[in-house]
């Protein structure tokens, strides 16, 4: 645990107090209480407002990764400590913030994935990566656990946001990328911006085609998303958000270990007669309004309507189409208390949904019998707040909480089963923040609640199937901190410390089924989330950045019957990263970054099987030529073979452990970027 804490402090200690403030064109992701005088107002005004949360937050600027080739949330968030993002293929991975729905080995739960407030997830709070557009932030908002009340959610991971770019705020009117590279990938986007008075619009598009590292992961996806503005006066908008996406992924499947390491090109067994894939069509669309109301009242909120249809022929054929929708509201309130500064919001979030499913045998790719017919209906309704009251200039008490419930109805017209469950919880949370100057210390103490999602109440969704008798997972969460930036070193160092009772856990019986879920009796998530950013040079003709990020998870059982004190599988103890800027005259930069997990990883609960540790070189590099940027995106240049991604088992001994997804080896991408 002390070798990357080692390193950070002999980094520290080399620092030169004289040295400037970063840069615009190489943002920093760390919250600070005060505004940065480089950033641009949009990232700037972020940064202030999530500075007031007693807890652990980053915003990650959209310029931080317009030179690489981004495939999804991994890249985007490579650099936020204590973030665990792995590819598994494609645009699907893994995401988990101090472990939360760290067993899941398919799609997302645990944090709240959204944009501009409006969840990418199903009605009963389950989420597919899929539908993010990687390139259609304007900046991204990361609330880790119990940080994430501002849009009442209770989950032990917290939630991210990706705010869409307008015509106020995008950083090119116009613009437009055109890159390629390995695996015959090829991608261009574009987009346009601008005002007109009142009025404010953006349009963007996005299209990809790859053939994937992997035998059977070809993709080919079209995005759009048009934002339309219009100002009703000082600090007052009405905004119409939409989105579209067309996606078609193959889906290659789970192997052994051995497999993974010595050819890990290789699809799985009967993938590719299956014709295993993952078709989406994807519509989102919202309205909603900003409103001044006085000079320290502000209120937000909008409602919003999203549908997908999808054609997903794995082990069997899952067919399905979802809608959902919502409707939240928000006010914040500054002011004084008693002669005290103090602020507040307040709100509420309300969504329903429903999803008909038909399962199906899947005959080498062709749908067969029908063996599971279903209606799922879910809705939920958040109401909370969080205040500030600040004893002295520098110090403030903080206090709030959420109250929630959610309903799960469930009809199997094929059985001619039904279920239905309803839940509901107070989540409190206390806090104190104290800032001085740039510098901010913080420590809170917050409850979670996340209730199960249908896969897992209905286990395989098919004819006899009916409820199992889970429970909602439950956590009080205590978390010390502090964030700042003094000369050229920025800092981000977060400890905490989740007593949970009944954690979702999940294992995987088969690679091509559904998991089995069960509720734990007691387990323990703690670590520490750290970045250190330094300047180690910054003049007229050169700058040189070095950038760190550490995370140290343990996760465990306590007392569990069956695994004793055992470790949870999936997340590394530690992970590093780290990457080394260096910007030149002309535009130039070169920046080599390392990704290395060096111990070890449990892959099943009885703690008898490891998938190694590895370490992963990267470079990218690039130069301007006037409004023009060329840039190269090299990755995994040794051509390491690993395995950063599997599925949890109960006992490797007996279990089945074809569960693992390859490493992408060698890849090298291009690109051409045009700004004005």
């Amino acid at each position: 645990m002390l070798r990357p804490f080692v390193t950070l402090a002999l980094a520290a200690c080399a620092i030169s107090p004289a040295l400037a403030e970063d840069a615009e064109s190489d943002p920093t992701i760390i919250v600070t209480a005060e505004r940065q005088a480089d950033d641009p107002p949009a990232v700037a005004a972020a940064r202030e407002r999530l500075a007031r949360t007693p807890g652990s937050v980053s915003v990650v600027a959209s310029e931080s990764y317009e030179d690489r080739f981004v495939i999804g949330l991994p890249d985007l968030l490579r650099d936020v400590p204590g973030v665990l993002a792995n590819t598994r293929y494609g645009e699907e991975a893994r995401l988990s913030i101090r472990g939360s729905g760290l067993d899941q080995s398919y799609h997302q739960r645990g944090v709240l994935l959204a944009q501009d407030g409006v969840p990418f997830a199903d009605a009963d709070g389950f989420s597919d990566f899929q539908k993010i557009d990687p390139l259609g932030a304007r900046y991204i908002e990361v609330y880790k656990g119990g940080n994430a009340l501002r849009f009442g959610g209770a989950q032990l991971g917290g939630a991210i946001n990706l705010v869409t770019p307008s015509g106020r705020n995008v950083a090119s009117p116009f613009a437009l990328r055109l890159e390629g590279g390995s695996f015959d990938s090829v991608r261009g986007q574009g987009h346009g911006a601008g005002t007109a008075g009142k009025f404010d619009w953006y349009g963007g598009v996005n299209a990809t085609r790859s053939d994937g590292y992997r035998q059977n992961s070809r993709s080919d996806q079209v995005r759009g998303t048009i934002n339309l503005g219009y100002a009703l006066g000082d600090d007052s908008e009405i905004r119409v958000i939409g989105y579209a996406a067309d996606i078609n992924q193959q889906v290659p499947g789970a192997v052994s270990l051995e497999t993974a390491l010595t050819n890990p090109r290789y699809a799985g067994d009967g993938v590719i007669l299956r014709r295993q894939a993952r078709d989406q069509s994807v519509y989102r669309g919202s309205v909603q309004t900003r409103l001044r109301l006085t000079d320290g009242l502000v209120f937000e909120g909008g409602i919003y309507a999203t549908q997908t249809d999808l054609y997903h022929p794995v082990g069997i054929f899952i067919l399905q189409d979802t809608d959902t929708q919502g409707a939240f509201g928000r006010f914040d309130l500054a002011g004084e208390l008693a002669g005290h500064r103090a602020d507040v919001f307040f709100g509420a979030y309300y969504r329903e949904g429903g999803s008909n499913q038909t399962l199906a045998l899947n005959l080498a790719g062709n749908q067969g019998a029908t063996i599971g017919d279903s209606v799922q209906q879910a809705d939920a309704l958040d109401v909370f707040a969080e205040g500030r009251f600040f004893v002295v200039p520098e110090l403030a008490v903080v206090a709030g909480g959420s109250w929630g419930r959610a309903r799960r109805d469930y009809a199997n017209t094929l059985g001619g089963t039904q279920a239905d469950r309803t839940y509901d919880w107070f989540a409190p949370r206390l806090g104190l923040l104290y800032e001085h100057g740039s510098v901010q210390v913080y420590a809170n103490y917050t409850k979670s609640v996340e209730p199960p999602h249908f896969s897992a109440l209905t286990q395989t969704n098919t004819a006899g199937s009916v409820f199992v008798p889970l429970h909602p997972q439950r956590a009080w969460t205590a978390e010390i901190g502090t964030r700042g930036k003094l000369a050229g070193v920025t800092w981000d160092v977060t400890y905490y410390r989740a007593q949970v009772r009944g954690e979702l856990l999940s294992f995987l019986p088969d690679a091509n089924l559904p998991a089995s879920v069960f509720n734990a009796d007691k387990t323990l998530h703690q670590g520490v989330e750290a970045s250190l950013d330094i300047a180690l040079i910054d003049t007229d003709a050169a700058r040189l950045r070095l950038r760190q990020t550490y995370a140290w998870s343990d996760f465990r059982f306590r007392d569990e019957p069956a695994y004793d004190n055992n470790r949870l599988p999936v997340a590394p103890r530690h992970q590093y990263r780290a990457s080394l800027r260096f910007e030149g005259g002309g535009g130039f930069y070169i920046e080599p970054f390392v990704d290395w997990r060096f111990e070890d990883v449990f892959v099943d609960y009885a703690n008898t099987l490891k998938a190694p540790g590895y370490a992963l070189f990267n470079l990218s590099a690039g130069f301007d030529l006037g409004p023009v940027t060329i840039y190269a995106d090299g990755r995994n240049l040794t051509d390491k073979r690993y395995a950063a991604e599997f599925a949890a088992v109960t006992d490797a001994r007996v279990a089945n452990t074809a569960v693992f997804f390859p490493g992408q080896g060698r890849t090298v991408f291009g690109g051409l970027r045009f700004a004005f």
